[in-house]
């Protein structure tokens, strides 16, 4: 029952990192900057990226979610009155999908719902255990 509740937190700290580059890439939608000037570039918009852990047997440990960039991390707008904009009155406005991220989003919903339910169902078990433990005893 220990592994199963390791394996439901590693999901709830994997879920959590979604909804947190969901989170700054919504928040950075507007952050926009130069295409030429490395310094003044755009904002780089997140994306996860889930690895599943396992012991030396095989045995399933649960998840390590890290953050990446998205690539391509902008896109190229035309807004000649921004002070970012180049000679031709291009400049870099994040990669942002707003649906994608609503679905990133439902899929930490259901993360954190599965992985709560797995810390649930493995009280209830540990539960029951001492209670025919105790019946016994």
């Amino acid at each position: 029952m220990i592994n199963a509740i390791q394996t439901a937190l590693s999901g709830l700290a994997s879920a959590a990192k979604k909804v947190e580059a969901t989170a700054s890439n919504v928040a950075n939608l507007t952050t926009v900057g130069s295409l030429d000037d490395p310094d003044k570039a755009p904002y780089t918009p997140l994306t996860t990226k889930q690895t599943a852990l396992a012991d030396s047997n095989g045995n399933g440990l649960g998840v390590r979610a890290e953050f990446f960039p998205k690539d391509p991390a902008f896109t190229a707008a035309y807004s000649p009155n921004s002070p970012f904009a180049n000679e031709d009155g291009i400049i870099g406005v994040p990669n942002v999908d707003l649906a994608e991220e609503a679905v990133n989003l439902s899929i930490a919903k259901h993360a954190y719902k599965a992985s709560t339910s797995v810390i649930k169902t493995a009280n209830e078990m540990q539960e029951e255990l001492l209670n025919v433990f105790d019946k016994r005893v």
